[in-house]
């Protein structure tokens, strides 16, 4: 491990050096990519260093112990190292967790579509209050939601809502919850009693930069509409909403949230990016194949991934077996005991598999 530290530590410092130089610092594409290997690699560096430092104390009490004659001495060395190396040991595991291939786009925003399912009118509700459950979990992580475009359900709720959110760390914490979540809930408009299935399935999706996806922008249809959602005095009175349609494709993306035609341009660039660097991203994962086949799922629209029972106060993530008992703390957006063991179920994976 420790000669894998060392090539780890002579490439931070190539990098380093790399940044400095003027034609990288010209080549904003290069830049940062480089940029962004340095900040990882960083992380690595900083432990392996203090490890470094712990291993040497290490190496200096036991000389002491060896070799010193004044026993005060020798029994601080001893003392001392009964802290050192359990510390060491401590440090080596998390460094080993560092050093598991990670998954490139776990530092992006994400963009995130909710759709009601099956269900009718159920469906739309609970697809909002998945939306509510994902705004607390990002603000409690330090997040930014931002609202992109969605439409009403009939009796509250969404039949669709697409989302942005900004901050860090997004992808990596959020893309297990793309798939189908289920509801088995009595409706508000059940006069009966009777529990119902309802279903609304989840699509996170990685933010693709502009280095990311070189899209031609004679491949773009643009299409101006009234806007029909929040927007003050300007909607359904200029055509500020804005439909590309990447014809080579047929993907559609849309934003009407701003009262600025050109923002509205810039989200659904945005989105419409994305969700063609999925179908690239979807390519990749196939290719790779095990990741995607491990217990964590493929991450695909169709899988059901998560079961909400109201009458039992439980939600179950079918992926691998985790079950909690307190529903209504989750719906308030603590979601973090999920996050985490879908993550440690990943990282398990890639260790088994070793793939990047």
């Amino acid at each position: 491990m420790l000669d894998k530290l060392e090539a780890i530590r002579e490439r931070y410092d190539t990098v380093n050096h790399e940044l400095m130089q003027p034609e990288v610092m010209s080549d904003m594409k290069r830049f940062k990519t480089l940029n962004k290997e340095f900040k990882e690699l960083g992380k690595i560096v900083v432990a392996y260093r203090a490890y470094q430092q712990v291993l040497s104390n290490i190496e200096g009490a036991r000389q002491v112990v060896s070799t010193e004659k004044d026993e005060d001495f020798r029994e601080m060395a001893k003392a001392e190292l009964d802290d050192l190396v359990p510390e060491a040991d401590r440090m080596e595991v998390a460094i080993k967790e560092l050093l598991i291939p990670k998954d490139p786009n776990d530092s992006k925003d994400v963009i995130m579509e909710i759709r009601a399912g099956a269900g009718g009118d159920e469906a739309s509700l609970f697809a909002g209050d998945l939306q509510r459950m994902y705004l607390r979990f990002a603000e409690k992580q330090g997040w930014k939601m931002e609202l992109v475009d969605a439409m009403d359900g009939t009796a509250g709720g969404y039949k669709e809502i697409v989302l942005a959110v900004k901050g860090e760390d997004v992808y990596g914490k959020l893309k297990f919850e793309s798939g189908v979540h289920r509801v088995q809930r009595v409706p508000a408009t059940e006069t009966q009693g009777r529990i119902h299935t309802s279903v609304a399935s989840i699509v996170v999706m990685p933010e693709a930069e502009e280095f990311d996806i070189d899209l031609d922008m004679n491949d773009i249809r643009k299409d101006l509409f009234m806007s029909s959602g929040p927007g003050g005095q300007s909607v359904n009175t200029t055509y500020s909403a804005v439909r590309l349609t990447h014809l080579p494709t047929g993907i559609v993306a849309q934003c009407q949230d701003q009262k600025s035609q050109l923002k509205n341009f810039d989200k659904a660039l945005g989105v419409l990016r994305s969700r063609i660097f999925e179908i690239e991203l979807a390519k990749k994962n196939e290719a790779e194949g095990a990741i995607r086949k491990s217990m964590i799922g493929s991450g695909d629209r169709s899988d059901k991934i998560r079961t909400y029972n109201y009458p039992q106060g439980r939600v179950t993530d079918h992926r691998i077996g985790y079950t909690v008992h307190n529903l209504p703390n989750v719906m308030d957006g603590n979601i973090d005991d999920f996050v985490e063991q879908l993550r440690l179920a990943e990282s398990a994976e890639r260790l088994k598999v070793g793939v990047s």
